[in-house]
């Protein structure tokens, strides 16, 4: 299967109505951060149907999916590596994780990096060496920091919270709101199966959190628990 082919068939998939409104939804107006991004308007379920009937994609083809201003063609590269990643044996799941970190200038919106980083960053570290995660964290690049954070989601899952600890720390007085989110989003993912290390965090934490990332954090804590962080009476 190639690049070409599955272009043609977005093409067909295409709804110019609903490109405009992803247009504005992603933020691509100049000086925004999906500055020059490119919808043709496909919702996400249709891209992964497509994924799925493209499994046989190499890595060749996928960079030429991927290298491109279409957020769909990015997305659906994207999509079909995760799919591909747990049915192969470790050696290509390593060309897959190299492939991935190789293309992050790519990987340039939230969606696009939450839908991938987990199982492809995440799954591929769950066992391995972390320490790019540290490194993306302290990346120039807002989407190298976020999947660094978003990444982590993977270890929660598998009752692993050291790694989002820290990388919450390192994040924590980031100046981006999409970091701000996705910090607070895996610390209430945290918090969803161990309050008591989610809280822990907090009490070190919260007077110096940004005031979204809290509220994304404590979104789960009982009411009158969330009211004490959101007040400081804590």
């Amino acid at each position: 299967m190639s690049a070409a082919q599955i272009k043609s068939a977005l093409k067909v998939l295409a709804d110019p109505r609903q490109a405009e409104q992803l247009q504005r939804f992603f933020k691509t107006g100049p000086g925004q951060y999906g500055h020059g991004d490119r919808f043709l308007g496909i919702k996400v379920p249709q891209l992964r149907q497509l994924a799925k009937q493209h499994l046989d994609l190499d890595l060749n083809q996928a960079a030429k999916l991927l290298t491109t201003k279409i957020h769909e063609q990015r997305l659906v590269a994207l999509l079909i590596l995760t799919y591909q990643y747990p049915r192969l044996e470790r050696a290509a799941q390593e060309a897959i994780y190299r492939f991935y970190l190789a293309h992050t200038t790519w990987i340039n919106n939230w969606d696009l990096v939450d839908l991938s980083a987990p199982k492809i960053v995440g799954a591929h570290l769950l066992d391995a060496d972390k320490a790019v995660l540290c490194d993306l964290a302290k990346s120039q690049s807002l989407w190298e920091r976020r999947i660094a954070i978003i990444a982590t989601m993977y270890f929660i899952y598998h009752g692993h919270f050291t790694d989002t600890l820290q990388l919450s720390s390192i994040l924590l007085l980031d100046a981006h709101d999409l970091i701000h989110k996705a910090v607070g989003w895996m610390l209430r993912e945290v918090g969803k199966r161990d309050q008591k290390v989610l809280e822990e965090f907090l009490l070190d934490n919260y007077r110096r959190m940004p005031r979204t990332m809290l509220r994304y954090a404590i979104e789960r804590l009982p009411e009158p628990r969330r009211q004490q962080y959101l007040k400081g009476h804590i």
